[in-house]
């Protein structure tokens, strides 16, 4: 039996993944300070005796420490998620982005934990590349303080595996959505919306384009490299395969949220906002070598969300 340890196991993408290793062969610590995740995410798994949530901050040395105690494997998604957010203020995106991933590993080192899978990111990492589909060798040129930040840490993963012998996976993700989100495009569509059902305004001329997944494909595809893993420092890139459109996305929430009168509108700039990327899609035959495929189609993924969206917090009126 081993002891498993999820940074940002309350958050979106964590809790999903802490779902489905509660109750395998391992025992399972959270390390969340709440600050992004929601404890009703992993509320069902609270009072398993193979299950251990810690309230704290990969910020704090003495917090990750505690709970790094005999950990076989860590999945670390604890994060600051915003590219605006690291636009106005890079020093906060810096402490948690950076130097929490560096307590996780200097934890790591001292505690001897072998192995670590790192939720990247495969868009803001290239930045604007000329490369498409978008290969792991490409150079790292972010144009953001986020994409800045998950680049750091990469290269912290790659050090401290020829260093100190941490094998260490490095997931370049595309744009994550599904239930339990609260972040992101469709998110913010949704709560526009929600405040205005007869317009709905879309930073950028639409035409931006960029790789999605839905979050079990993700999951999916997690658990697999956490098996499949080989030794050393292996940046993957993980995406569905699939791109969107803001426009398209645009259409499918007004679509599915039922307001067809809803007037679309454009702010008709390049960038949604500064440190965007206008275009992503990620060269994923490295994941597929491994077996793995997407089991969602993307516009069937943005309904779905949709509708865990209507049912947690109303519908558009």
């Amino acid at each position: 039996m081993g002891r498993i340890l999820v940074t940002g196991g309350a958050g979106f993408i964590g809790s999903h993944l802490v779902d489905r290793l509660v109750g395998t062969d391992d025992e399972i610590v959270v390390l969340d300070d709440l600050s992004g995740g929601n404890i009703e995410n992993i509320q069902q798994h609270i009072n398993r005796d193979d299950f251990t949530f810690l309230k704290g901050s990969v910020t704090s040395l003495a917090d990750v420490e505690q709970a790094m105690v005999d950990v076989t494997t860590v999945f670390h998604f604890a994060a600051q998620p915003d590219v605006r957010l690291s636009v106005r203020d890079p020093l906060y995106d810096f402490k948690v982005n950076v130097i929490g991933s560096m307590n996780i590993l200097e934890a790591m080192r001292q505690a001897d934990v072998p192995k670590i899978l790192f939720a990247s990111s495969g868009g803001t990492v290239y930045g604007e590349t000329t490369v498409f589909p978008t290969p792991e060798s490409t150079p790292f040129r972010p144009i953001s303080n986020y994409g800045a930040a998950k680049g750091a840490v990469e290269m912290y993963l790659s050090s401290y595996s020829a260093l100190y012998g941490i094998d260490a996976v490095s997931l370049r993700l595309a744009n994550i959505i599904g239930p339990r989100s609260t972040h992101g495009v469709i998110y913010d569509f949704y709560m526009k919306l929600k405040r205005d059902p007869t317009r709905l305004e879309v930073l950028g001329d639409g035409r931006q384009e960029k790789a999605y997944m839905y979050v079990s494909d993700t999951v999916d595809a997690v658990l697999l490299l956490a098996e499949k893993m080989k030794s050393g420092y292996v940046p993957i890139n993980v995406s569905s395969g699939e791109r969107l459109t803001v426009r398209r996305i645009a259409e499918l929430v007004v679509e599915s949220l039922g307001v067809p009168d809803a007037k679309i509108e454009y702010t008709g700039t390049k960038r949604g906002w500064a440190g965007d990327v206008v275009v992503t899609d990620v060269d994923i035959s490295l994941l597929r070598s491994f077996g793995w495929q997407a089991k969602t189609p993307l516009d069937e993924g943005v309904r779905k969300y949709i509708r865990w969206l209507v049912e947690s917090f109303g519908p558009v009126k």
